[in-house]
Formats: structure tokens, sequence, C-alpha cells
């Protein structure tokens, strides 16, 4: 039962109390001090978010926040209303999502080119897929629709598959010119798995799975994978990945967590996906403490960069949405979900009801503010609302995104970045020449110079 058919979002009073009530009944374990008002929550996240004032660029989050996140960011608000049916900043949303798509209809705008690599453009790719999924409203006729977008960003990475080195993989980077061209990083390879499995389940192309499963071994025999299911960071490919980089985020977990979860639906169930899948859970213990999540790289000695401060609404989002798609993982996955939502709320008292980081510290708020503070304990609280809305949608169960399965062909990635080697002009022409007589005449002149 969808919980937007139960309550309405104007008013806040009736619709946090329906929630505290459901989620006490439902889960039983969830304390009443857990402050289950999304809306705070969006509202806290967005307040960051300037894109939609005149004059500045709808998508585009001010310094010192990149590209990639305000994807996630919107695809939390995509998430938000999913969950909530709040529909007062579906507007803004849908403007981001479609501005940030750029000319070429991938996610690859001109004025991101120094800071755009692979996982930068599928954090946008996997929220056209989710709008997708939960049925977010369609865009005008006239623009691009949400699952022609997704598409448009697997057609644009699936060509960059790499085989000069290391048997294959995504490289960080799309252009030899940004720094990290060389790593082949997890995040990236996990975003391009994420959307293949979730493109063939929607679809039920196979292909899209068979890129999906070359994707997993690709990242597996390379190691990045660990024998228990650990989920390194990446490899540099002019070693050809034979050092590795151990850092281990949540959000490279959870990527292939739900990229599994859809290829055991994809493929009726089958035993080795569950076994995988069974076994990446078990992994996850490595992030929580007591069932509370953290991001253990950075959190326990306060090191965490602006990205890494938001790693925990992806797990916290992509776990939920497992327990979905693959139903047998709700009691594995919900313990952690509760315990994690209920120290996250206790760590959104803040200024404002600012949300802090640190929510295994079970004390008062940290000080730690920002875009991914907030949207992780967004994420993981509404989370917990998994039972209460309708599944999400494929072509065959209600879908009604419009996809093209030639999104993003047809031109390259220098073309749709806006990088376009000018053609030579007569002008060019005729300055080369002069350019070359004068060097000559000197050449001439000095060697005459020494002879006399």
């Amino acid at each position: 039962m969808q919980l937007r058919k139960w309550v309405h979002c104007d008013s806040p009073s009736s619709w946090v109390a329906l929630l505290v009530s459901m989620l006490l009944i439902g889960a039983r374990t969830v304390q009443a001090s857990i402050d289950l008002d999304l809306k705070s929550k969006a509202s806290g996240m967005l307040k960051y978010y300037t894109g939609y004032r005149p004059g500045d660029v709808p998508g585009n989050l001010p310094d010192p926040y990149y590209w990639w996140e305000a994807g996630a960011m919107f695809n939390a608000m995509v998430e938000y209303w999913y969950y909530t049916g709040d529909a007062q900043w579906n507007e803004i949303t849908t403007q981001a999502l479609l501005h940030q798509a750029g000319p070429g209809a991938d996610f690859m705008p001109a004025n991101q080119t120094r800071t755009l690599g692979n996982d930068d453009q599928a954090f946008w790719g996997l929220a056209a897929m989710s709008a997708a999924e939960v049925k977010f409203p369609d865009p005008p006729k006239d623009e691009p629709q949400w699952l022609a977008l997704a598409q448009a960003v697997f057609n644009k990475q699936y060509p960059r598959w790499d085989n000069t080195t290391c048997g294959g993989g995504l490289k960080w980077q799309i252009f030899t010119f940004n720094n990290g061209y060389n790593y082949k990083n997890t995040v990236s390879n996990g975003c391009f798995f994420n959307l293949a499995s979730r493109l063939a389940v929607y679809t039920g192309n196979r292909t899209y799975a068979e890129w999906a499963e070359k994707t997993w071994d690709w990242v597996y025999n390379t190691g990045l994978i660990s024998k228990d299911y650990h989920f390194y960071d990446g490899t540099d490919d002019k070693g050809n990945c034979t050092e590795l980089n151990h850092d281990q985020w949540t959000y490279n977990t959870g990527l292939f967590l739900l990229g599994a979860a859809h290829m055991y639906h994809f493929t009726d169930k089958s035993e080795i996906w569950k076994t995988r899948l069974e076994k990446i859970i078990k992994g996850l213990d490595v992030f929580f403490l007591r069932n509370v999540m953290s991001e253990r790289a950075c959190e326990p000695i306060g090191s965490c960069n602006v990205d890494q401060r938001s790693f925990k609404a992806y797990l916290s989002r992509w776990m939920s949405h497992t327990i979905q798609i693959a139903p047998f993982t709700y009691d594995l996955l919900m313990p952690k979900l509760r315990a994690s939502a209920e120290a996250a709320a206790l760590q959104c008292n803040g200024p404002d009801n600012a949300c802090g980081l640190r929510w295994y510290r079970n004390d008062s708020f940290d000080g730690s503010t920002g875009v991914g503070e907030q949207m992780a304990a967004l994420d993981i609280i509404q989370g917990h609302l998994v039972d209460y809305v309708d599944k999400r949608v494929t072509t065959k169960t209600g879908g009604t995104s419009k996809g093209n399965p030639n999104a993003g062909t047809g031109i390259s990635d220098e073309e749709t970045a806006g990088i376009k080697e000018r053609p030579i002009s007569t002008g060019d022409q005729v300055g080369a020449g002069i350019l070359t007589a004068i060097i000559v005449v000197c050449t001439v002149y000095g060697v005459y110079f020494m002879v006399a």
C-alpha cells in the first residue's frame, strides 16, 4: 500500500504522527525519539542549492560541491517524492535533471568537461533511472525522457570499455587531459554495473545484463572484490592493475549490492546471484558498529572530505531499494537500516535541525554540516518507508517513461562535450606560410653571418 494514498503532506503534524504510528507497529524497534520529519531534512539539504534562482545555473551546487553530488542530491529528491508524495520540489528537480542533461541529452554538459569522469556522468544517469523506476512525473514530450537519459549514459559508457590494459574495465576519467585518466576505479565500474543491471530489469533487454555480468567479472578478477566481499577503491592501469588501493567506501559496496539484487531478479532468482548478494551483505559489516553505519575510512579520524561526507546516503538509498527487488534480504538489511536511522535522527539537532555526520556517537550534534550530511540522514530515514510504498516499476509493470535504445549514440565524447578541433582556414595557411618564410630567412642570414 502506498503511503501517499494515506496522507497529505500539507498537514505535517498528521503526516509525522501517522509515520510514527506505522513504524512503531511495523518495525516495533524504532524509537519514538527518531525525527521523522523528512520535509525538514529535504529543506535542510536544499538550502545549499541556488540553481533555481534567476541568473544561476539549474542543477549546479555552489563550491565546494562537485557536479556529481548535485546529481546524487536530485536523485534523493526523486526518492523523497516517491516515499512521501510531497511534490513541492518536483519542478526544480525536473529542471535540474533536464538542464544538466546537456545538448546531447546524455549528461555531458560542456561546462563540466574538466571534472567529467565516468562516475560523475553515471550519478546523473542513475538519478534518471530512479525517476523512471518510481514513475516520477514524466518531462514534457518535447524534452528528453527519464529512461532515454539513462540509456544514453549507458550507450556513452560501454564503448569506453578499455581492453588495452588490465583485460578491460572503465577508466575513472573520460578525457586524457584530466587527472586520474590512468586509474580504473571501482566506483566508475560499479556505477556502470548498477545502471546496466537496472536497465536490464526495467526493459527486459538481455544486452544490459550481459554488460553487467562482464563488469562484475572484471572487477572480481582484478581483485577489487576481496574474498570477504570487501570492495577496494581502484587500481592504476599503468601497472596493468597489479597493485590495488585498498581504501573501502560505503558507496562502492552499495553500488554492487543493488546491482547484484537486480541481477538476482533478472536471472529469476539464480543461486549464483543470491550467493553473491548474501556475501555482499555480509561484507557490509565492516561499515557498521552495533548496526550503525559509519564511513570507516575517514569518520573515526575526522578526515572525511566533502565528497566522502555524502557516501552513506547512497548505501542507505540502495539498501532500501535492494529490499524491494530482492525481498529475501529484508531480515538481513532492515536491522541495519533501523539502527542507523535512529542514530542519524539523534544527530539531527543542530542549528535549524541540521544533521551531523557521525551517527555512531549516539549523542548530540557533532557540528558537521553540509549537503552530504543532510542527504545521508534523509536517505536513511525515508528508506524505512519501503514497506509502505508501491513497488518500483518496469516497462511490463506500469512504467510510463519512454526509452530510446539508441540514445547518446552517433556523436563522439569530444563533440558531445564541446571539444572540437578547429578546421584549418585560409588565414591559418597564410599565417603558417609567412612564419615558415621568416624562419627560412633567419636561418639563411644566420649561416651567412657565421661564414662571413
